[in-house]
Parts: structure tokens; sequence; C-alpha cells
């Protein structure tokens, strides 16, 4: 069993998938599965369960996963740490971002850090929040930006944004005329929701039931666009961030404001509680900030 071994097992598990691993591993498929394999001979054990259609791991793989993103976050670190060691500017940030978040914000960051340091490159990790939060804690990736609140035990926090949530509507429904509405008036409607390793899956049904009704979900997406999508034909109504609604571009679509109770969206930039920060890193917390 070698270093190399573990880090091909858990780029496997971070996707559960032999395929898309392979891909990212710039390996074949066939060669993946032989390593993945050759460590379950090593370790007796298997890591895998691969009688279902989707990829899972065993309870053994569950504890080689854990252990093994232990092993490796030092060595996560080296890079940054010698280039600490030569003062340059020089090397590479990973940030995880949910998609929703990701793409209203990233484009501006990046554009805006670029701009002062052409050398260091950004990586995206474009993950839910939940799973952002874990690898941020496992020093996988550098910070992440999340829907507050956060652990402050585990991370250091700084806010960044806030935003109000609003209804998303179709324009033949028939509160598509009011200039506001109240969260119990939408206890009979159809939700369309993220999936639940967001955030705003939770969040939105909490709100719901601290004004007396279960959200009555039709449909759950990892993507806001396909979520604007089914409101737009009708499948549903969504509580969004109002940010989305200048991103979206279905003319038959409309926003009301929620009048009560207020809800809001509030973003933080988390990083990892008493860990390194390399120049590069502090310089864009400071763009960030």
């Amino acid at each position: 069993m070698d270093l190399r071994e573990i880090k091909l097992f858990i780029e496997v598990a971070d996707h559960m998938s032999f395929t898309k691993a392979a891909e990212h591993s710039y390996l074949s498929q066939p060669s993946l599965s032989k390593i993945v394999k050759k460590l379950e001979e090593e370790l007796q054990v298997e890591l895998f369960d691969r009688s279902t259609r989707h990829l899972r791991l065993t309870d053994a793989g569950k504890i080689v996963y854990q252990q093994g993103r232990k092993a490796l976050a030092p060595l996560y670190e080296l890079n940054i740490l010698l280039d600490e060691l030569r003062d340059l500017e020089t090397g590479e940030i990973k940030i995880g971002i949910p998609p929703l978040i990701g793409t209203l914000f990233f484009p501006d960051i990046a554009r805006k850090f670029h701009a002062k340091y052409p050398k260091v490159k950004l990586q995206l990790v474009e993950l839910g929040a939940k799973r952002i939060a874990e690898l941020v804690e496992d020093a996988q990736i550098d910070l992440g930006i999340i829907v507050l609140p956060a652990d402050e035990e585990k991370f250091k926090v700084y806010p960044y944004i806030t935003d109000e949530f609003v209804l998303f509507i179709y324009e033949e429904h028939p509160l598509s005329n009011r200039k506001e509405v109240l969260l119990t008036e939408l206890k009979d409607e159809r939700f369309v929701l993220f999936s639940e390793d967001f955030t705003l899956h939770d969040y939105v049904k909490k709100a719901c039931n601290e004004v007396g009704f279960e959200a009555n979900v039709s449909y759950e997406s990892s993507q806001w666009d396909l979520l604007v999508e089914l409101v737009s034909s009708k499948m549903g109504i969504a509580l969004l961030p109002k940010s989305i609604f200048y991103k979206q571009n279905h003319p038959n679509v409309k926003m009301i404001p929620i009048k009560e109770p207020t809800l809001l969206w509030k973003l933080g930039i988390i990083t990892k509680k008493d860990a390194y920060h390399s120049f590069s890193l502090n310089q864009l917390l400071s763009i960030l900030n």
C-alpha cells in the first residue's frame, strides 16, 4: 500500500465513479480499477459495494476514506509551504463553492484576483456547502464560500454577502400580480428545491415548518437554472436568492418579495481554524473582504 493508491481510492470515492475519477486522474478506467482492486487485496477488505447500480463505500471503505484523508492532509500543504519559503507570488488556491454561489460570484472574484496575481491559479471545486465544509476541515481545499452559519470551533469565518430570498413564480399563477406575499400563503403550493446536499434545501424546509406547514416538494435539483426552468414550466414555485433573478432569462418567471418572515441568504468565507495561510491565500481573503 502506498500514498498514490490511497489518493486514487479517495478520488474514486469523491466522484463515486471510476469513469469520472479516471478522467480527473488522467488514467484509464481499467488502470484505476486495477489499482483500487490491488489496494483491496492488500487490506483484505472490499472498499466499494459494486452490487448496485450506483457505487457505494462499504463500512471498511468509509474507514479507509476517513483515515486516508487525514494521512494525506499534510501533503496538500507541502507546495504552499515551499512557495512561502521562496517568497513567490505563485501557486494554486483551491476554492470550494456551491454551484449557485459559483455562478453568481466566482467570475468577479477570479477577474479581480487575476488582475493582481496572474501567476496564481484559482482551482474551483463545485459541491454542496455541506461537502465543502468537510473538505475545508480536512485541508483538501483552502477556503470555502458557504451559507452561514458555520461551526466556528472548526472554522475561521469571514462574513461575505447577504441577499434576500424571494418567490419565483410563473406569470399565470394566481399570486403573480401581488406586490408581496406571506410565506404562509404558500402552504398549498408545490415547491421545487435544491437537493438535500445543499444547505438551501434545509433552509427553505425549515422556514416553512416554522410558520406552520411542511413544504410539498415536487422536484429537487442541484442546478439553479433547472429549478427556474421548472418554475417557468409551471411545475412548481421556488424560494431562491434574489440575485438569481437577474441571471435567469425566462420572461414568464416573476419575482415577488416575501413580506413575512424576512428570509436572508447569508454567505460567509471559511478557512480551517489555525491552519497555515499562504501569501496568496491571504491576498485572496483581503480581496474578498
